[in-house]
């Protein structure tokens, strides 16, 4: 880390706050603090994708910044919210089994991320090495989120911090996509969004449940 300028250092410690923040949407058992915890996810991934921008000398970078900000940090958790609300699930606790071994699992994906990341860490540039590690950990506990967790709109958060690791890995790796191919992705992720309320409202008139084992169980039933 000494050996980095003050701005790579500035990226590689947000870089491993978003990490943190992967944790903190692991551990919540309440929506609501779930997508507080996403908002600030995407508002930290918009700062080092920012700070990322300055050190490769990428203008284009602080459009993405920007377009993060606005569609992660602040459209799709005010859509979540309003969702939530809709669906009656403001002061829902979800409970979460064995919690210290979920967490535990986690941690050893952080270190399987790094021991990945090892074998071309040393090909990448000064502020990406760790970069790279820690958005490889929080894709993974994206999918550990959408394993562990039992509603589905947990799992679809776990959906959207996965895509933050995905985006922040590109910036780290690639110094950013082209405008037109961050633009669909964009696009992509605001309609994904958009369908997953419209399909959540459906099933919760339809079963009054977003509860994934009611669901298999409602599947088995019918199989039989």
């Amino acid at each position: 880390m000494l050996q980095l300028s003050l701005t790579e250092q500035i990226v590689s410690v947000l870089s491993a706050v978003v990490l943190f923040s992967s944790f903190a949407l692991l551990a919540q058992v309440r929506l609501v603090a779930a997508v507080h915890a996403f908002a600030w996810q995407g508002a930290l991934v918009a700062a080092v994708t920012a700070l990322m921008a300055t050190v490769g000398s990428e203008p284009h970078l602080y459009f993405s910044a920007v377009l993060t900000l606005g569609l992660k940090a602040l459209l799709i958790p005010w859509m979540l919210h309003r969702l939530i609300r809709r669906l009656a699930l403001d002061r829902h606790v979800e409970t979460i089994p064995y919690p210290a071994l979920v967490i535990l699992f986690g941690a050893g994906l952080v270190l399987f991320s790094y021991w990945v990341v090892l074998p071309i860490e040393r090909l990448g540039f000064a502020a990406t090495r760790n970069v790279i590690a820690l958005t490889l950990a929080v894709v993974l506990l994206g999918l550990l989120m959408m394993v562990v967790r039992r509603q589905v709109v947990s799992q679809v958060i776990g959906f959207m911090s996965m895509e933050n690791g995905l985006f922040l890995a590109a910036v780290a790796a690639t110094k950013g996509m082209p405008m037109v191919v961050e633009l669909g992705v964009a696009f992509d992720v605001l309609v994904a969004a958009v369908l997953f309320g419209v399909f959540f409202l459906q099933i919760r008139e339809s079963i009054d449940s977003l509860d994934v084992d009611r669901l298999n169980r409602l599947t088995e039933a019918e199989t039989e």
